[in-house]
C-alpha cells in the first residue's frame, strides 16, 4: 500500500529492516545492537541503577542542575510491544529529558513477555512507582507531582498503572504522557485493519505481541483485563490529565484517538496530537527528521507544563517560576 510519508522519511523507509517477531531472540539482539549504537550524552546527569524492595531494577537519572524549589519527577516505561527492548532502548532520550527538564526520571526494567506474561510488567511498573514516590523527597522532588511517561507498549503499561492506582489507592500521579500508546488487544479499529505493511510496526506485529503479553488469555476475549488493555476500561473518571500522541500511519492510531475521546467524555483533561506523514517508531528510526523534532519539542513542553514549570531548563541561566 502507498502512504503519504513526510519527505525526509521517504528515503529512510526503504533502508529500514523488516523484522519478523517469529524469531524473537534475533529481533531482541538486533534491537539491542541498534540501541547500543545511539550516541548518549550523559553530561549534566548522574545515572545510577537501583533495586526496589520488590527486586525490580530501575535506572535513576538525576540532573546536576535541578529544578528548585522541588517540582516533580517522571516514571518512564519503555516501548517494545511488551516483548523486547530494555533500559538501553530509551537511555539517550531519558538522559535528555532529565537534563532539559531538571527533574529526576526513573526508568523501569520490567519483565518481558512471553516469558513473563501479564501482569508481570504491570507489577514491575507499579513497584517502580512506589519506589519513586518513597524516594522523591530525598531526590528533591515533590511526591505529589510524579508524571507517568511511556511509549508504545510502555504507554499502555502506564495507562494501566493509572487505572490500577486509582482503584487501589496507590501513589497518585499528576499526569500521564502516552506516546503512540498500545491500548487495545481487540484490534478492531480502522487503522489496525488498514496498516498491515507499515514500517517498524504493523498490525501483524501488534497481534503477535498481544498474544505474547496476554499469555493463556485469548486476545479479544471477554477475559482480558482492562489493566492489560486500558481501552477496555468503562470507567475512566478520576484519572490524571493526559497527553496522547499518535502517528498518521500507525495501526495503533485509532485506539489512541479513541482513548483520548473516552477520557474527555469521562471529564479527564486530554491533549491529543496526530502527527502527520509518519509511522510508529519514527523517533527511533529517524531522530533528525523534522516531524520527529517537532514531536520531541512538544514532549518537553508538555512535561514541563505538567510538572508546573514555565519552561524547560535552559543553559542560558533563566530562572524557573
Amino acid at each position: 500500500m502507498s502512504y503519504r510519508y513526510a519527505p525526509d522519511l521517504v528515503r529512510l523507509i526503504a533502508q529500514l529492516p523488516r523484522r519478523d517477531l517469529a524469531d524473537l531472540a534475533a529481533v531482541r539482539a538486533a534491537v539491542a545492537e541498534t540501541a547500543a549504537a545511539i550516541p548518549v550524552d550523559t553530561s549534566g546527569v548522574d545515572v545510577t541503577e537501583h533495586r526496589t524492595p520488590d527486586g525490580v531494577k530501575v535506572r535513576l537519572y538525576r540532573p546536576e542542575r535541578a529544578a528548585s524549589p522541588p517540582y516533580g519527577a517522571i516514571l518512564h516505561a519503555h516501548g517494545g510491544g511488551f516483548v523486547m527492548c530494555d533500559l538501553e532502548s530509551s537511555h539517550a532520550r531519558n538522559t535528555e529529558l532529565s537534563r532539559e527538564l531538571g527533574v529526576p526520571l526513573v526508568s523501569v526494567d520490567y519483565r518481558l513477555a512471553p516469558e513473563h506474561p501479564f501482569p508481570a510488567a504491570l507489577e514491575d511498573t507499579y513497584a517502580a512507582l512506589r519506589w519513586l514516590a518513597a524516594e522523591a523527597p530525598s531526590l528533591g522532588a515533590d511526591p505529589d507531582r510524579i508524571a507517568l511517561h511511556g511509549t508504545s507498549a510502555g504507554a499502555g503499561l502506564v495507562a494501566g498503572l493509572a487505572l490500577q492506582n486509582r482503584d487501589d489507592g496507590g501513589p497518585v500521579p499528576c499526569f500521564q504522557y502516552l506516546g503512540i500508546p498500545m491500548l487495545d488487544d481487540r484490534m478492531r479499529t480502522g487503522s489496525s485493519r488498514q496498516f498491515t505493511d507499515t514500517p517498524m510496526w504493523d498490525a501483524g506485529k501488534a497481534a503477535t505481541s498481544w498474544n505474547a503479553y496476554l499469555g493463556s488469555v485469548v486476545p479479544g476475549s471477554p477475559d482480558v483485563s482492562h489493566y492489560a488493555a486500558p481501552a477496555r476500561a468503562t470507567d475512566l473518571a478520576g484519572l490524571p490529565p493526559a497527553y496522547i500522541s499518535v502517528m498518521e500511519f500507525d495501526p495503533l492510531r485509532d485506539e489512541g484517538i479513541g482513548y483520548a475521546q473516552a477520557l474527555l467524555a469521562a471529564g479527564v483533561p486530554v491533549e491529543l496530537h496526530v502527527f502527520p506523514g509518519t509511522f510508529h517508531g519514527a523517533a527511533m528510526a529517524a531522530p533528525d527528521a523534522a516531524i520527529v523534532q517537532r514531536e520531541r519539542a512538544e514532549e518537553i513542553a508538555v512535561l514541563a507544563a505538567a510538572l508546573a514549570m514555565k519552561r524547560p531548563f535552559q543553559d542560558s541561566g533563566e530562572e524557573r517560576e
